[in-house]
């Protein structure tokens, strides 16, 4: 059973960053794609970014391509979420998930397993 849980989550100034940490268990993971999702309020959960575990290909919404940097630790089992040059617009909830390898990683319904979610606050 996987599992999957979050930390990192915060409160930064607007320009700051902040590093998201995902830790695996539960299964062997290098089968698997590994995201970020993050639900903002009143708004619906969306994609962030994934990566896959095996070849470490990385994919980014619009929104947080060039700020946002997904990598994986293979030893460590953790995904992490690199984030900077925050905006106020990026305060969200941040949840880890993983998929057993798919093909559309921006679909919430390609995953399976969830974490808990993380709360990140960007103030102007």
């Amino acid at each position: 059973q996987v599992q999957l849980v979050e930390s990192g989550g915060g409160l930064v100034q607007a320009g700051g960053s902040l590093r998201l940490s995902c830790a695996a268990s539960g299964r062997t993971f290098t089968s698997y794609t590994m995201g970020w999702f993050r639900r903002s309020p009143g708004k619906e959960r969306e994609f962030v970014a994934a990566i896959r575990w095996r070849y470490g290909n990385t994919y980014y919404a619009d929104s947080v391509k060039g700020r946002f940097t997904i990598s994986r630790d293979n030893a460590k089992n953790t995904v992490a979420l690199q984030m900077d040059s925050l905006k106020p617009e990026d305060t969200a909830i941040y949840y880890c998930a993983a998929a057993p390898g798919t093909y559309d990683v921006t679909r919430q319904s390609s995953f399976d397993s969830w974490g808990q979610g993380t709360q990140v606050t960007v103030s102007s």
